[in-house]
């Protein structure tokens, strides 16, 4: 029964099994036919003989940045993947690789990047991938997130060893564990880096990994978290209810916004709440009840969902286009939570210290 219910996760998840996604070619050439994005890049993963990563897991942090080619044939929400085969028209491509000097030498590198951008992009946005993710999964989702929402500021990925398998869902929750402390270093060498904003976007079973790192720093240094960053967004959180309830409480005050992204028909959620043996995960959340103790923005996107949608938010088109290009974010994340429901595209409910915001595609259209 386990093994069934594995694969019908895989196939929630839109995840393939067969292509062989841990190889990707250096491409040079890609550069001269899409646009490049530059991403910086932190892995926990063991290398492979060929230089790029594996599964495995390294008890060393390795760092580069990449130049990420999107192919002109692009459209907002969808990733093309040519594996070993790239075409640079169709697909995502590596087009460029500098490998960083140890720690160090991405500190340098960062600072530098941070110093020269213009002022208003002198931000950091962190994306840490969720389960059954290969090294390129996860740069390619971030080049896209980058791309599409035309997010101002330096992209950075964080790269942990999942197993890129859908029968590895065990192997990925150790894997979280286990790059606990490599992400902890990671959040020190940013703010090091001095940038204007740190904001820290986990999605699926990442964001397991950034809640129990974020805990985990709080424990040691009260209130870092506030002090540090500038945002949190988790992004179908596979993550228990009362698990999350029990690490939030860990916070002296949880940074701000602090913004989940929830949909009642996330097949695969419901499915790990089975596999789990819980009622539900947070990003399935269906009352905000739960979570009234706590200063957090619940955005309910089910409406924009398709069945087996595990990441509505980078995948629907017409919700990336809107959110990109109108105001209905920047109000969300607005400090002040009063007068906020006649500005809202959508439906707006308040539970103490949590607000919920239910997005309709009608309601956001009417906004603009």
């Amino acid at each position: 029964m386990r093994r069934r219910q594995m694969l019908m996760l895989m196939t929630a998840t839109g995840v393939s099994a067969c292509a062989d996604r841990f190889h990707a070619p250096l491409m040079p050439q890609a550069a001269d036919v899409g646009v490049v994005r530059q991403i910086f890049v932190a892995t926990n993963r063991a290398p492979d003989p060929e230089g790029w990563f594996t599964a495995q897991r390294s008890e060393q942090l390795t760092y580069m940045t990449l130049g990420v080619a999107i192919p002109p044939s692009h459209k907002k929400g969808r990733i093309k993947n040519g594996f070993a085969h790239p075409d640079p028209q169709t697909d995502f491509t590596i087009a460029t690789r500098r490998d960083l000097d140890g720690r160090q030498g991405f500190r340098t590198a960062l600072a530098h990047t941070i110093r020269n951008a213009p002022p208003n992009r002198r931000e950091i946005a962190v994306y840490i991938h969720g389960y059954n993710n290969s090294f390129f999964d996860g740069v390619f989702r971030t080049t896209q997130i980058i791309h599409d929402f035309d997010v101002p500021a330096t992209a950075v990925h964080f790269s942990w060893p999942s197993a890129t398998h859908p029968l590895g869902y065990t192997y990925d929750r150790d894997s979280v564990l286990f790059s606990r402390d490599a992400l902890e270093q990671l959040l020190n060498d940013l703010r090091a880096a001095n940038p204007k904003r740190i904001v820290l976007v986990a999605h699926s079973l990442g964001t397991m990994l950034l809640m129990e790192t974020l805990r985990q720093i709080e424990i040691a240094d009260p209130g870092w978290s506030k002090r540090s960053l500038g945002g949190v967004v988790l992004i179908s959180p596979d993550l228990d209810i009362e698990v999350f309830r029990m690490q939030a409480k860990r916070f002296r005050n949880l940074p701000q916004p602090f913004a989940i992204f929830v949909s009642k028909r996330d097949k695969a959620l419901a499915l790990s709440a089975r596999i789990n043996g819980a009622g539900a995960r947070l990003g399935n959340l269906r009352d905000p009840e739960a979570l009234g103790d706590f200063p957090v923005t619940i955005l309910d996107v089910s409406e924009f969902s398709s069945s087996n949608s595990h990441f509505t938010l980078g995948t629907s088109p017409v919700l990336i286009s809107l959110l990109a290009n109108s105001a209905p974010m920047d109000v969300a994340f607005q400090s002040d939570r009063s007068g906020r429901s006649g500005l809202l595209p959508g439906t707006v409910l308040t539970v103490r210290n949590a607000t919920q915001l239910i997005l309709s595609p009608d309601l956001l259209l009417s906004k603009l």
